[in-house]
This record gives structure tokens, C-alpha cells and sequence, in this order.
């Protein structure tokens, strides 16, 4: 009489899990999102630590592939080992599935684990999954996720098959090639920064081919999948576009102008990077630099023979980032974009913020604003912990602690060279940056609730 229970045990975990994502996903779909992070972040993590993922054959430390897995799962760069050669073929195909599973987003992955696991979407778990993928109805969501799986796959198998014959003449062989070009472009388009290659992409510094391609799928991965969206159903037709496209596009462009522009006048003469190059590599390296700097996080000058002032300038462009729900980190063009034309209609008196037709609800405002106080507090408090850890000037530390949050992956090299408890001040950085303003603006904006009273308004002085 004991034996059926025993052998319906399974069925019970498999039940109790249901239940459990079930009720999460309706109850605090954000929640869920963390709790699928975190999951597939450790899962990466006892990969990365066994024997079989490096190249020595040597189990590796816990704090290294914690590190790596947070690094490639988060979408960001950063790096304790060489990723060429610390290594092995399976330990770098680990993060590259890694960097493809994170790249997709957290809320994109909490709703493929509910969908997966109780087989349906319960009506939290579709607003949430509509906020991030700017979804007109509840019905599209589930045509929208396989839109997003599709659209990256398509856009990386472009990407790799731009890249591969380039390889290929450069005297590799084809299965270096189309590892190379894979690689590449998986990381290109999910913002990751990871290289295949011990010295990264220096020697490509005059290669566009491989350059341009490694721009374009940064910058398009950038946009976020809410945009590509209305690319595909709108393409050009600019009047047609959402308001949060058209913001997304132009501040984008902006920033990667005016990024570029500056970057190449204050490194214009530095002989350690770019002062010695001829003009038209001298453009080159600043508008790479400028893409780059929103998110993808490679680099062809040493991070540290940079002036201080161009360090601040990429400081600034890092926690900005790219477009929400997008493969780029920081606080996000859009919240920036807001920010600005609050600024402009309160200096010109007016009531409401407007752009394009259109009025900016204050509940947006406030989220924009939460998202930014967030961001630069989770800094400001990393950078304290880093810098009594490490003992290093503000400037290295900072530029870290930034590169970390808004998951870009350009580094100093302060990665590698701090003790484990530095190391895990970074991962926290990391996750937080890639969850902490996605989920808290997502959480925010289903948090609206009705109110039957109003408190007397009473104005305290400000500035």
C-alpha cells in the first residue's frame, strides 16, 4: 500500500513546482524573474567549475566561474581569466550559450520558464511580459516571444555570415572561421564584449570588415527587441512608429554622434591610443569607441591610456546604456530621454511633458527617476566596498563599477587583479544592473493603484 506514493513521487515535485512558478508568475511576475536569474546564473556556474570547461583540465575556482557565469548570463564582458585561454572549447561554448540565454532578458525568461512549466501565462505574468516587450494586447505575448527568439537567431546568423569569409582570408581554417564569425556575432548582438581571441580585437583595429559588422549588431542589439518589433512591422515609416521607437532611435544616434565626436577631440593627440594613427583610422576608433561605450564593451586602446577626462566622458555614456528590453545595459536612453524633456517643460512652465503629439504620464517620471536614484546609489555603494577592498585610485574603481552595472564590459583590468570578496561586490553589480531597473520599472508600472482620497498640496523649495 506504500509502494504507489513512492512511485508517484515525481509526478508530486513536478506538480509542486508547477504550483509554485504558477503562483509566483501571477502573484510577483518580477519575483519570478530574479528567481529564474539567479537559477540559470548558477546553473552556468557549476558548468564553468567543472574540469571539462577549462583548458588545463583543472577544476576552476568558484569565485572565476561565478564570475564568468554572472559575466556572460548578465551580458557584460567582464573577466577574472582569459576567456582564450583560460578556457577550454566547451567552457567558451558554455558562455556563449550563456551570453545567448541572457541576451534574450529576464523577463523574456520568466516567461518562457512559466510558459514552459504550467504551460500558460497567467494575467500578471502577461503584463509584465507586455511591459517589456511593448506587446498592444495580452494575445500577442506568446507570438511575441518566439519573435524574439527568431529575431536573434536571424540577426546573428547575418552577422556570423558577414564575418566568416573574412576569417577565412585572414588564413584561418573553416572551423575556426565559423566558430570565430559565431562567436562574434552572438556576442556582438547580445552586448556582451566576450573575444574568442587573447588580444581581443586589436588586431582588427584597421579591419572593417570585421569592425563594421561588430557596430552594426552592437548597435541594433542596443535598440531593444520593442524596437525592432516596430522596424519589422512599420520599417521606415517614421509617423508610424511608437513613441517609445522614436525616442529610442534618436537619442540613440545622438549619443553615438556626440560620443564619437567628443571621444576622438579629447583622444585626438594622446599618442598612447590614437595620436599616432592616420585620420581615417582616427574616425574609425572614435565612432568604435562610441559604440562601444553604450554597452558592447570592446575595445582596440588600452582602457588606461585613455586621459582622465575621456574616462569621465565614458563613465557618463556606460550609465546611460541602450533602450530598454534591449541586450544593453544601464539606466536606458528612454529613462534619459524623459529625464530631458521633464527638464525642458519645466523650464518653459509648462504643466505637461510633451513630445510628438504626445503627453508623458507623471507615472512614468517617477519611474525614470527611481530607475536613475537606484542606479547611482548601487554605484556609489560598490564604489565605497571596491575601494576600501582594493586600495586603487577613484578613477579605476569607478570605471569599473560602472562598466559592471551597466553590464558593458570595458575594463581597467581591476577585474582580474581583486581578491574574491572584490570579486563579488562586482557580480552583485552586475546582476543587479542587468535586473535591478528592468524589474523595479516593470514592478512600478503594475504597481498604479487607485486612491479615493487626496492629501492638501503643499510645495517644499527645491534647489
Amino acid at each position: 500500500m506504500q509502494a504507489a506514493p513512492a512511485r508517484n513521487w515525481p509526478l508530486a515535485v513536478v506538480v509542486t513546482v508547477r504550483d509554485f512558478v504558477d503562483r509566483v508568475a501571477n502573484s510577483s511576475p518580477a519575483r519570478l524573474a530574479l528567481i529564474v536569474f539567479a537559477l540559470v546564473i548558477m546553473a552556468f556556474t557549476l558548468v564553468l567549475s567543472l574540469p571539462a570547461a577549462s583548458r588545463d583540465g583543472h577544476a576552476t575556482a568558484f569565485h572565476d566561474a561565478l564570475f564568468t557565469a554572472v559575466s556572460a548570463v548578465c551580458v557584460t564582458g567582464l573577466t577574472t581569466v582569459s576567456t582564450a585561454l583560460h578556457w577550454s572549447f566547451f567552457g567558451q561554448l558554455v558562455i556563449l550559450i550563456g551570453i545567448f540565454v541572457g541576451g534574450l532578458g529576464i523577463l523574456t525568461l520568466a516567461s518562457l520558464m512559466s510558459l514552459m512549466v504550467s504551460k500558460r501565462l497567467g494575467v500578471r505574468g502577461k503584463l509584465i511580459a507586455q511591459e517589456a516587450m511593448n506587446a498592444g494586447r495580452l494575445g500577442e505575448v506568446g507570438t511575441l516571444l518566439r519573435i524574439v527568439i527568431s529575431t536573434s537567431v536571424a540577426i546573428e546568423a547575418a552577422l556570423a555570415l558577414v564575418m566568416a569569409p573574412r576569417f577565412l582570408v585572414l588564413g584561418e581554417t573553416l572551423p575556426q572561421a565559423i566558430w570565430h564569425a559565431a562567436f562574434y556575432s552572438i556576442s556582438a548582438f547580445n552586448n556582451a564584449g566576450f573575444t574568442p581571441h587573447s588580444d581581443g580585437v586589436v588586431p582588427y583595429e584597421s579591419d572593417l570588415w570585421i569592425l563594421v559588422p561588430l557596430m552594426v549588431g552592437g548597435f541594433i542589439g542596443s535598440l531593444g527587441f520593442p524596437v525592432l518589433m516596430v522596424l519589422l512591422a512599420s520599417g521606415f515609416r517614421f509617423r508610424k512608429w511608437t513613441l517609445h521607437a522614436k525616442l529610442t532611435i534618436q537619442v540613440s544616434l545622438i549619443l553615438l554622434a556626440v560620443g564619437a565626436v567628443l571621444w576622438g577631440a579629447m583622444e585626438w593627440t594622446n599618442p598612447a591610443t590614437i595620436g599616432n594613427m592616420s585620420l581615417g583610422d582616427k574616425i574609425t576608433h572614435s565612432i568604435f569607441a562610441s559604440v562601444m561605450t553604450r554597452s558592447l564593451g570592446f575595445n582596440l586602446v588600452d582602457m588606461n591610456s585613455m586621459h582622465s577626462s575621456t574616462m569621465l566622458l565614458t563613465d557618463a555614456l556606460m550609465f546611460v546604456g541602450g533602450g530598454s528590453a534591449s541586450t544593453a545595459g544601464g539606466i536606458k536612453v528612454t529613462t534619459l530621454a524623459v529625464m530631458f524633456l521633464a527638464i525642458v517643460a519645466e523650464a518653459r512652465g509648462d504643466n505637461d511633458v510633451k513630445i510628438y503629439g504626445r503627453t508623458i504620464p507623471q507615472g512614468t517620471m517617477r519611474v525614470a527617476i527611481s530607475v536613475i536614484m537606484m542606479g547611482a546609489t548601487l554605484v556609489m555603494i560598490a564604489c565605497g566596498l571596491l575601494l576600501a577592498i582594493s586600495g586603487q585610485s577613484l578613477d579605476r574603481v569607478l570605471f569599473e563599477t560602472i562598466s559592471a552595472f551597466a553590464t558593458v564590459g570595458l575594463s581597467t583590468g581591476l577585474s582580474a587583479e581583486l581578491p574574491p570578496s572584490g570579486v563579488y561586490v562586482l557580480c552583485a553589480m552586475m546582476f543587479f544592473g542587468r535586473v535591478g531597473s528592468i524589474t523595479l520599472a516593470a514592478a512600478l508600472a503594475l504597481r498604479q493603484r487607485r486612491q479615493l482620497y487626496h492629501y492638501p498640496e503643499e510645495r517644499p523649495i527645491i534647489g
